[in-house]
């Protein structure tokens, strides 16, 4: 069974940083891209950032770029985004995904698998 598990959100003051993680399990986690979404309550889920099955290409979306770094932890099977200079509009539901495949994608329905979430609230 695939699963992934997000951690490290919580309630920030705008400027603060936060490191969020997703364990995966389940998934050759070397032969797997890996994405970061967020969706806010009547908007459309946006894809952050995500990193290729070698490490070797990223994205981000723009409004994050210089902010967020995305890395792979083979030896742990973990995804980490570190979060920088956070703003109140990067308050959000962020979720990890997963695909057994090399390329990744800010697109959602290129991903089969999916965490539960974890909130990050940025206060002003």
């Amino acid at each position: 069974e695939v699963q992934l598990v997000e951690s490290g959100g919580g309630s920030v003051q705008a400027g603060g940083s936060l490191r969020l993680s997703c364990t995966v399990s389940g998934l050759p986690f070397t032969d797997s891209a890996i994405a970061w979404f967020r969706q806010v309550p009547g908007k459309e889920r946006e894809g952050v950032s995500c990193i290729s099955a070698s490490s070797t290409t990223y994205y981000y979306i723009d409004s994050v770029n210089g902010r967020f770094t995305i890395s792979k932890d083979a030896a742990n099977n973990t995804v980490t985004l570190h979060i920088n200079s956070l703003k109140p509009e990067d308050t959000a539901l962020y979720y990890c995904a997963a695909v057994n495949y090399y390329y990744c994608s800010a697109s959602g329905p290129y991903y089969d698998y999916w965490g539960e979430g974890t909130q990050v609230t940025v206060s002003s």
